[in-house]
């Protein structure tokens, strides 16, 4: 079941979004600053119970969140995980033994019913639990043994943008503390995010030539996947058009074929592993006539259709999903609004869903 309640437009549209995408460095200097010590002592006490395997829960924005955390686990900690099916509790009603399993929940609002009841039977049934939320005081921090606060402050734009960004901090802050780093590779993110948030004209040009799409691709692979997940998410909920992610792997298996040389390809090259494993993919778009657009480094997007360079030279490649989000947020921004439209409110959708 959806929720769905009356928003009120912002006298300038986009002005909350717009707003809250410029908090961004600031939030990440929060974290860093206030957060840190707090995510440490949590990880350093979930660390002491020696958790076997890791789940994790949440829906939308926080999903994609949920989903750069398990590339974290599973590369830095070597701890299998998986992306639960809340259904099989909330709707099925099965019990399964998750004794020494840790699940972790994401959510923004912390409020949504199949979230807190899933967490909840969790607990119960013997699992090590974390909220991870942007409101301390809501019922998933309630019922969690465990909680970490992304201190994004209120967020009232519909799409998320800070929230999203301060829970993969977040995340790979809490992760580092579970294997003991000192997280020393997110301290220049703050001043690389306002670099890429003071480019806005550049992006502003990339909307002018995409603002008619009538479909777009995002792909990407390793660190960066998420990010084409996120960046499709805020695509579809601002502008409306429909966008459709891939891993750069998944994309070869069939949906290759839909590719031409109208609809824009968005691929998301991290500076690293994963974006070494894009390669084949992008040669292959390269060879349909693909109208590519990279997020990447600079070499990449002197190969593309157009681009955005991101700052990443000597930037960890796990942290990096940070940055790559920003340039997508204002491109879903500036693409909405030339097509008319107010990404503060998009239609039928509200801040907190309630699923069941």
């Amino acid at each position: 079941m959806s929720a769905t309640t009356p928003t009120q437009h912002s006298e300038q549209p986009g002005r909350i979004m717009s707003g809250e995408m410029a908090e961004q460095p600031a939030v990440l200097r929060r974290i860093l600053d206030e957060g840190a010590p707090k995510i440490r002592e949590v990880a350093e006490q979930v660390a002491a119970r020696n958790p076997r395997f890791v789940l994790l829960t949440a829906r939308g924005t926080s999903d994609n969140a949920a989903l750069y955390a398990k590339y974290l686990l599973e590369v830095r900690l070597g701890k299998p995980c998986g992306l639960t099916s809340m259904s099989t509790t909330t709707a099925y009603g099965a019990q399964p033994d998750l004794t020494d399993v840790l699940v972790i929940t994401v959510s923004q609002s912390g409020g949504s019913p199949d979230l807190v009841a899933s967490t909840k039977a969790a607990r119960e049934a013997g699992a090590i639990t974390l909220a991870v939320t942007n409101n301390a005081d809501s019922p998933l921090a309630a019922v969690s043994e465990f909680h970490i606060d992304v201190l994004a402050g209120p967020e009232k734009a519909l799409p998320a943008t800070k929230t999203y960004t301060a829970e993969l901090l977040a995340l790979y802050l809490f992760v580092e503390g579970l294997r003991g780093g000192d997280g020393s590779a997110a301290k220049a993110l703050p001043e690389l995010a306002q670099q890429i948030l003071d480019r806005k004209d550049e992006v502003k040009a990339l909307a002018g030539r995409y603002r008619f799409a009538e479909r777009m691709v995002l792909t990407s692979r390793g660190y960066g996947y998420p990010t084409a997940k996120e960046a499709a998410l805020k695509l579809m909920e601002t502008s409306y058009i429909p966008a459709l992610s891939y891993s750069g792997a998944d994309l070869l298996h069939g949906p290759l074929a839909m590719v031409d040389n109208i609809s824009p390809v968005i691929a998301i090259v991290t500076d690293g592993k994963g974006g070494e494993a894009l390669q084949p993919v992008l040669d292959r778009l390269r060879g349909r006539g693909a109208d590519l657009v990279v997020i990447g480094s600079q070499s990449e997007v002197a190969k593309a259709s157009a681009g955005f360079a991101l700052p990443t030279e000597g930037v960890a490649e796990e942290v990096q999903p940070i940055l790559e989000i920003l340039p997508l947020q204002m491109l879903a921004y500036e693409v909405t609004i030339a097509r008319g439209q107010d990404p503060d409110a998009p239609r039928a959708l509200a801040k907190v869903t309630e699923t069941r």
